[in-house]
């Protein structure tokens, strides 16, 4: 019996020194969460040390076949045309300037625009490899913004390009450019074909006081900018399919430079192709001229105040006096309208030879990749709803 007792009594001292201390603790507890009184002062409680499990790293994406491919053929692609694009740098009058160029043969001539070496009095080309070199322009070409350098470098500089085929180009298509925007050297960018067939004033003013047109030029979204200017535009192969020109924007940085807003415009290579032999061996090239300002494209409000059939095709607002389609018997426009400035009576072009016209852009871009001063063409027209033929004899831009 006093066995019993005694292990009750070693119990009941054990549950209440358990519940003491569970007591102390919950108290301690709600003290050191409690803000310390002047005569109680908090208890610094350490907390307690603990090592964390060592965590595996994130793995990596898996990168799709495809898209792996044509990651590693933009490296490759960008490992074999970079050799052969070079930056532009230029003194002039106004102060320096910059641009690019590609090397198109291993005599030493470079392709840029005419714009980045206007008025240079000081001309230097940098190549990747490091090596810099004075250059001499040989040859330009205002009516599409083409200028030819000739360097004297040791051939193992020379990486010329290869140039492909802008007629075979889609829209759509991915494409390259690679140049110097702001000082950047070697700079790639991707993009796609937006457009094809556009049109731009060119750099050579007419006799009339506005400008020429040039034409068949290709609209890109890859990024151009200052600098990007004379640099080419690839396809996937590496083939020079163009010649960054220009870009549309509304915006400007803090130093007055153009800001890229996705809209890009390069000479077609074709274009390329048929002017700078020439002007490499004849040191200027002669475009056809027709002789007559005519709309880009009309809308529908514009076909019925002028009493059209149709808004396919490319109207003539004004034929140049004793220009060619004047002497061939072509007309521009002469009547008033309900819409201020637009004239009516003018000849609807919707041919050339038997190419279709829908906008002027297609009349432009065939006389500039296929047709030579004194060569002819036949010009088929919308006069009075009924259709014409006309014989243009082609002359060289005055």
């Amino acid at each position: 019996m006093n066995g019993k007792k005694r292990s009750y009594l070693v119990i009941g001292i054990f549950l209440l020194v358990a519940t003491t201390a569970c007591q102390i603790s919950y108290d301690l507890s709600q003290f050191t969460q409690s803000a310390p009184g002047p005569q109680q002062p908090a208890l610094k409680v350490e907390p307690t040390q603990q090592t964390l499990a060592p965590q595996a790293p994130t793995p990596p994406l898996v990168i799709p076949p495809d898209a792996q491919m044509m990651e590693e053929l933009l490296v490759a692609l960008f490992e074999r045309v970079n050799p052969g694009v070079v930056a532009i740098q230029t003194l002039t009058a106004q102060g320096s300037g910059l641009g690019s160029g590609f090397v198109v043969d291993t005599q030493g001539h470079v392709v840029t625009n005419y714009h980045v070496v206007e008025g240079a009095d000081e001309l230097e080309v940098d190549f990747p490899s490091g090596y810099k070199v004075r250059g001499e322009v040989i040859a330009v070409d205002l009516d599409s913004d083409l200028a030819v350098i000739k360097v004297n470098v040791p051939v193992s500089q020379l990486k010329p390009l290869p140039m492909g085929d802008s007629d075979q180009l889609k829209v759509g298509q991915t494409v390259v450019a690679i140049g110097n925007p702001f000082g950047l050297s070697s700079t790639m960018t991707v993009g796609v074909v937006s457009a094809k067939g556009r049109t731009l004033e060119s750099i050579r003013q007419a006799p009339t006081g506005g400008f020429f047109s040039a034409g068949d030029l290709i609209q890109t979204d890859a990024s151009i900018n200052p600098g990007n200017s004379g640099g080419p535009l690839l396809n996937l192969k590496g083939e020079v399919v163009g010649v960054n020109r220009a870009i549309r924007t509304t915006g400007t940085t803090a130093t007055g430079d153009p800001v890229n807003s996705g809209i890009g415009f390069a000479i077609s290579i074709n274009i390329v192709k048929r002017v700078v032999p020439v002007l490499i061996e004849k040191g200027k090239y002669d475009y056809p001229y027709i002789g007559v300002t005519a709309r880009e494209s009309i809308s529908l409000i514009e076909q019925e105040a002028l009493g059209l059939n149709t808004a396919v095709g490319a109207y003539i607002i004004e034929v140049s006096k004793g220009g060619p389609a004047d002497k061939a018997g072509l007309r521009g426009g002469s009547a008033r309208t309900s819409i201020p400035g637009l004239l009516a009576g003018g000849d609807l072009i919707i041919r050339v030879d038997d190419q279709p016209v829908q906008v002027f852009g297609d009349l432009l871009s065939y006389l500039m990749k296929n047709k030579s001063p004194g060569e002819e063409i036949t010009i088929t027209v919308l006069r009075d709803g009924k259709e014409k033929e006309f014989v243009v004899k082609l002359e060289k831009r005055p």
